[in-house]
């Protein structure tokens, strides 16, 4: 075994780019990167993952590569028979099934390319192209930014017919990728900022995927489990949790050395299929986008001054001439004063919102959904209005403006409340009256004094009334005014204070 060891290291010593990368994409490790950052790579898992299938790629790349032409066929000879394609392997997530076609090509004959160049330069047919398979995509999340792939999407097969499946993948962390991670600094207590993920997703290659769990999802890192984000608690009757789908921060179980790491991915197969990938990426925070978005997302005030006239400017069509329009200076999120004024390039409104709080709540859970509209509003649409920043600045007393057709805008003040009550009598109580203002809002008239010692006659209520006798002694009155009788008597009770009062 010691022997293999030492003749594979010789192989992929004198492997050039080309079979580097085609040694490393047979295994689904990433490509990218130098010549010395690839033959690392390729080295380790000589070192650490040495399979069968391994040791036999490694002599077919460079059994093609320093091919003897005496073993290249002839066009004159008769072409050997075809080889049997390699033992199909049984592959888990760590092998990447797109390299099935590259493989078999590998193992086919030679073909006279020359020939197929006469042909193709007389005009008698076109060179064949080999078919490429289109990969799955994830969809880009503003808070982790990709540093490396460690292994790009690769599908989950099912190895069985059972419904739980496990499928292993093993790599090793290259000396510049662990320091990355070292050096890094930490978000919280025990958390980098530099850190291996775990994606899954659909398989899908139509357009990019979003994050997806499978069902019965558990991920095994060297030998403890990690913790997978929970489900968020429904308020509603009837509605099931829903658990969101991030990536999986590996780190914190990882070896930081160049020892190899086995992650194991158990999950449900129930029919739909999978695909997981592994990324360093280096997680960013709330505050930072804010900050990169005032770097590079301001609109300039003249731009937002022209936006604003094109929404304002009369519709041919239409009958009803807009002269203006308001905009609340409010954050519909957090019912506070905008501070930084945003909105996305795709809303139809004016209305815009804070960025702060944006950003801080799609930290906690991403929806990137406007809370005017209700549409998407992913975070490279978003730009900061600079005309309603400026108009923060000089407006400080009102909550709300309207823009006029010009451009131009003016504050609308809140207006106070006014107290709407209907008029009623004045109530003497002890020499001092009380009274309401009328439904317009004026005072009462001043009542002259007039009587003994300059007092103020005074309508009086009789509160003992209730409202069947008050009709009946109403009817009583104006059957009395009819016959020009004596008008109704007051009762003895207010006659009586009156004439203490007196």
């Amino acid at each position: 075994m010691a022997a293999e060891l030492v003749e594979a290291k010789n192989m992929v010593m004198s492997f050039r780019v080309s079979d580097l990368q085609t040694l490393l994409g047979f295994v689904g490790r990433s490509k990218s990167g130098l010549k010395h950052e690839l033959v690392t790579r390729a080295l380790q898992l000589v070192q650490f993952d040495c399979s069968p299938e391994l040791f036999k790629k490694i002599k077919e790349i460079y059994e093609t590569r320093y091919a003897k032409p005496s073993d290249l066929v002839q066009p004159s000879q008769t072409p050997p028979q075809h080889r049997p394609p390699p033992e199909t392997l049984s592959l888990h997530s760590s092998y990447d099934r797109s390299n099935a076609v590259a493989r078999t090509a590998l193992s086919t004959p030679s073909i006279d390319y020359p020939a197929l160049y006469g042909k193709y330069l007389n005009g008698l047919g076109r060179l064949p192209v080999k078919p490429v398979k289109p990969e799955v995509r994830l969809v880009k999340l503003p808070f982790y930014t990709i540093l490396d792939e460690l292994l790009k999407p690769t599908e989950l097969v099912p190895q069985n017919n059972e419904k739980l499946q496990e499928s292993p993948c093993v790599f090793a962390l290259t000396p510049r990728q662990v320091e990355q991670i070292r050096n890094s600094r930490e978000l919280q207590p025990g958390v980098k900022a530099v850190q291996v993920v775990l994606r899954i997703c659909y398989t899908d290659t139509s357009c990019p995927q979003e994050d997806q769990y499978p069902p019965n999802i558990a991920v095994k890192v060297n030998h403890s489990y990690c913790s997978v984000p929970g489900y968020y608690p429904s308020n509603k009757p009837g509605v099931e949790p829903k658990r969101p789908c991030r990536p999986i921060n590996l780190t914190h179980l990882m070896y930081l050395s160049s020892a190899t790491n086995r992650i194991t991915v158990i999950w449900g197969n129930y029919g739909k299929s999978y695909s997981v990938g592994l990324f360093l990426v280096r997680q960013m925070t709330s505050a930072e986008l804010l900050q990169r978005l005032k770097t590079i997302g301001i609109k300039h005030p003249e731009l937002c001054k022209a936006l604003v006239k094109e929404k304002l400017r009369l519709d041919p069509e239409s009958e009803i001439a807009t002269t203006g329009v308001r905009v609340s200076l409010i954050c519909p999120l957090v019912k506070m004063r905008l501070s930084v004024p945003c909105r996305a390039e795709t809303c139809a409104h004016l209305q815009c919102f804070d960025a702060v709080f944006y950003l801080q709540m799609n930290e906690k859970k991403p929806t990137w959904m406007c809370p005017v509209c209700d549409k998407p509003a992913t975070y490279d649409q978003l730009m900061i209005d600079g005309l309603l920043s400026k108009i923060l600045t000089e407006c400080e007393d009102a909550d709300e403006i309207e823009y006029l057709v010009d451009g131009s805008w003016c504050p609308i003040k809140a207006e106070k409340e006014r107290s709407y009550s209907p008029q009623c009598p004045i109530l003497v109580v002890g020499g001092s009256t009380v009274g309401t203002s009328d439904v317009n809002g004026v005072p009462p008239p001043v009542p002259t004094t007039n009587g003994e010692n300059g007092k103020v006659p005074a309508d009086v209520v009789d509160l003992t009334l209730d409202s069947s006798s008050s009709e009946e002694e109403d009817d009583e009155e104006e059957d009395d005014d009819d016959d020009g009788g004596p008008k109704r008597k007051l009762p003895r009770l207010y006659q009586k204070d009156l004439a203490s009062a007196c």
